[in-house]
């Protein structure tokens, strides 16, 4: 039996809080299935198991707030060790009390069909109630197909919310079914339910004893959020004070020219629909991603005295969020996707960053991280190392410049980047290289 801790979602963290549970006591986990929600200062996350097993049992409830490290929950190896029964994720035919010959039928089960816990997260998400589903897959075990299927059908059902969008709406008294969700798949969010909740007219009969309540919590709850940005701002400010103290940066920048990655990428928007073209931030990524798989001295860790290069490069993006804060979740792998891939994968990691729905690894991982403040009008901006990392790469906005060449004066798009970096694994050499690197590459587009 082993236990399943509070991990460490980054390098700032030291405790959390768990909001949500995604399984129960009985259900069967695997490497990679999601397993609880857990709040942290910067955001709200979905947090894997890294065993295989049995939920034997869940030590820590609902809005208890732990250390790092600290044991949420017990995973046996063996259903024998929980004390009570846990079915297997895809039971065989013989292990049924009344054995019914192959292929089994598909009839509807009178009790909750077995399901993976990634499939019970999913049912929960979209407001499903499992009861009843008739499974498709192998055994009568219910898919993600049949759960969409059955939201669908099923118009009376809960709406998918985040967990802080049903307590405030729950506080406020707003019905989640009359809201049109701004979140990702179409899930309310809590700026969903305050906009519902002040748009809201109340009724002429409705006593003012009654009106109170719900006044001071429409007013609590922007207490408490400016109290989670000012949270958020401390462990910021924290993890900063202590990488300036402690890595030795130096800053170097360079203007790019973008003329022919600019001049590429509107030839192949020409040729696509509005919804699938490129901008010039999903080339800069891909160019910062590429450049550090090339000079690895920028891509890594810097831990107990010795840097540890990494094969992977994990882009770190810095993502605002709506109530103001910072985080900085990963592309993985983001080397070895095409431009397409990442900007899809880029629109997807901010549109869960801003609605609390990162997970683990995306804030664990990151080996290099990308600031670009370009849509603020910024034309540069040196960074500031998030540790154990040991560089940060910075883009200001696309402008048009001056451009000397070959002797003649002309106009170009272009754009600084910036390089900051730990001078106990690299130096003005190296930093250079990559920089130029990235150079290289943004004239070259249509190889990235």
């Amino acid at each position: 039996m082993g236990d399943f801790l509070m991990p460490s979602l980054g390098a700032d963290m030291d405790h959390g809080k768990v909001v949500e549970w995604l399984v129960k006591p009985g259900d069967y986990v695997r490497r990679g299935d999601l397993v609880a929600v857990v709040d942290t200062d910067k955001t709200t996350m979905d947090v894997e198991s890294f065993q295989e097993g049995v939920v034997a049992d869940l030590l820590v409830a609902i809005g208890q707030t732990v250390p790092v490290g600290t044991p949420l929950a017990r995973i046996a190896q063996t259903p024998a060790e929980t004390g009570h029964p846990a079915p297997e994720p895809t039971p065989s035919p013989e292990a049924s009390p009344t054995p019914e010959p192959a292929p089994p039928t598909k009839e509807a089960p009178t009790n909750e069909a077995p399901m993976a816990p990634p499939v019970r997260h999913l049912a929960h998400q979209l407001g499903v109630d499992t009861a009843g589903i008739r499974g498709s897959g192998k055994n009568g075990a219910v898919t993600r197909a049949d759960v969409e299927h059955a939201r669908a059908a099923r118009r009376g059902g809960r709406t998918r919310s985040s967990p802080r969008a049903r307590g405030l709406a729950a506080e406020l008294g707003v019905e989640l079914a009359g809201i049109s969700g701004t979140g990702p798949g179409g899930a309310v969010t809590e700026s969903d339910v305050r906009r519902s909740a002040g748009s809201r007219q109340p009724a002429p009969s409705t006593p003012a004893e009654v009106k109170a309540p719900r006044q001071e919590a429409a007013t609590a709850k922007p207490a408490a959020a400016g109290e989670r940005v000012a949270s958020l701002r401390r462990a910021v400010g924290t993890l900063m004070t202590r990488s300036k103290r402690t890595i030795p940066h130096y800053y170097l920048g360079t203007t790019v020219d973008l003329r022919a990655s600019l001049d590429w990428m509107q030839s192949v928007n020409a040729r696509r629909p509005v919804a699938d073209r490129l901008v010039p931030s999903a080339l800069l990524l891909k160019a910062a991603a590429l450049a550090a798989r090339d000079v690895p001295d920028v891509n890594g860790f810097y831990s107990a005295g010795a840097f540890r290069p990494s094969a992977a490069v994990h882009l770190g993006v810095a993502v605002a969020l709506r109530h103001g804060g910072l985080v900085a979740p990963a592309i993985h792998d983001a080397d070895t996707l095409t431009v397409d891939e990442l900007m899809k994968k880029l629109r997807d990691l901010v549109g869960r960053a801003r609605a609390g729905r990162l997970q683990r690894a995306e804030m664990a991982d990151p080996t290099i991280t990308v600031t670009n403040l370009g849509d603020l009008g910024v034309e540069s901006v040196y960074g500031v190392i998030y540790p154990p990392q040991v560089a940060l790469v910075g883009f200001g906005r696309v402008m048009e410049q001056p451009w000397a060449q070959d002797g003649l004066l002309g106009v170009r798009p272009a754009v600084v980047a910036t390089l900051s970096a730990d001078h106990r694994v690299s130096d003005g050499l190296r930093g250079g290289r990559y920089l130029a690197r990235i150079d290289e590459l943004l004239q070259q587009p249509e190889e990235l």
